[in-house]
């Protein structure tokens, strides 16, 4: 758990908590677990959480929402001036803009430098709005969150200047992933197939799992066919037509329930993950909390979630893809250990590790209120 300062106790911290509604995963689901997290804490903070819609968590009273109905940029213009005038400090969750715009010591969740590679094919326009932030964002922000040392160290790579300001808080499971699945879920696939997970996007890579996939033997996808659980992304054309290329040996769910989600994990024989990279990957944990056998990338911020409970692949090589599938698949006792390992592993991250690592950084920003930023140069 994080400590406040005795300069920075009993803050009013304004939040970006757009995402809690407006995004299913990824960010979304960071933000709706941060919330939760800061609601368990007896810290003796305020959160004003600024939105366009309510999330309809129950939270406590040290949580308030100002809900702006406006589009970005103005929105975030909007919510600038009003945590100005209500808060000591300012947590951006979703967007740099936000950091450039406001005038508290603001810190800036720092998810993946993805803009930057192309070979990743990030979302046009967020790849543009990205470049052009991030900068001025790290040049402004009085603290920078990184959810993993990757994404850390990539940050610092380009901006080598900002190290001072920077604080690493991991990931952590989502509680609803350990509780009992209901009867309801019975209607999910029986127990035995390959599992992915992730917004359809060309990063997560999933062609090259559908060729791989493709060339183990008959029985072996007969036995084991390839589920999907993911809503879509961007530039989907190619990710479709190689999962509708497999007919009946795909299934592809869409996005589905946290409920549904976890019973997906438990009951799948072996989840695929060969992302190009990622800012964490956390899919790959709560696969790992639910006790899946995991294989995923040696890319990136993915082996520092597996450790040495994963198995391991080159995200672009689809031969050695597909033998670690059929190696796995045929090899029950080493999933198994795996399975013990991945559980034991992923007790290790935490929600509550992650929001003590949070406001350990916005403590910092306040106390630096009065000291200007230091030059940040690109290298």
């Amino acid at each position: 758990m994080g400590t406040a300062s005795d300069a920075s106790a009993h803050l009013t911290i304004g939040i970006d908590a757009r995402a809690a509604t407006e995004v299913k995963a990824g960010r979304g689901r960071v933000v709706r677990e941060l919330l939760r997290a800061l609601a368990a804490r007896d810290d003796g903070h305020r959160y004003v959480c600024y939105a366009r819609e309510r999330w309809e968590e129950r939270l406590d009273e040290r949580f308030a929402w100002r809900l702006i109905e406006a589009r970005d940029p103005m929105w975030h213009l909007r919510a600038a001036i009003a945590s100005g005038r209500e808060c000591d400090a300012f947590l951006a969750t979703n967007s740099y803009l936000s950091v450039i715009l406001t005038r508290l010591p603001t810190v800036a969740i720092v998810y993946d430098l993805v803009a930057f590679h192309r070979e990743m094919a990030p979302r046009g326009r967020s790849m543009l709005v990205e470049r052009l932030t991030l900068g001025p964002a790290v040049r402004r922000a009085a603290g920078l969150v990184c959810i993993s040392q990757a994404t850390a160290d990539q940050l610092l790579h380009r901006f080598p200047g900002a190290g001072a300001r920077v604080t690493v808080a991991l990931l952590g499971v989502a509680p609803a992933l350990a509780q009992p699945p209901s009867a309801e879920l019975a209607a999910l696939p029986e127990p035995g197939f390959v599992l992915a997970v992730g917004t359809l996007e060309p990063r997560k890579n999933l062609p090259r799992l559908v060729s791989a996939y493709s060339q183990l033997p008959r029985a072996a996808r007969s036995a084991h066919p390839l589920v999907v659980v993911g809503a879509l992304g961007w530039q989907t054309g190619p990710t479709l037509s190689a999962l509708r290329s497999l007919g009946d040996d795909c299934l592809m769910l869409g996005h589905v329930s946290d409920e549904a989600l976890a019973e997906l994990y438990r009951r799948c024989a072996l989840f695929c993950y060969p992302s190009l990279g990622e800012g964490f990957g956390l899919p790959v944990l709560e696969a790992m909390a639910v006790g899946a056998a995991v294989l995923t990338s040696d890319v990136s911020s993915l082996p520092e979630v597996g450790g040495a409970a994963v198995a391991y692949v080159d995200p672009r090589d689809v031969g050695g893809i597909s033998t670690a599938i059929a190696g796995l698949l045929a090899d029950g006792d080493r999933r198994a250990r795996l399975a013990t390992a991945a559980r034991a592993r992923a007790r290790e991250f935490s929600w509550e590790s992650f929001a003590g690592r949070v406001l350990d950084a916005v403590d910092g920003a306040v106390d630096r209120r009065r000291q200007p930023a230091g030059p940040v140069r690109r290298s």
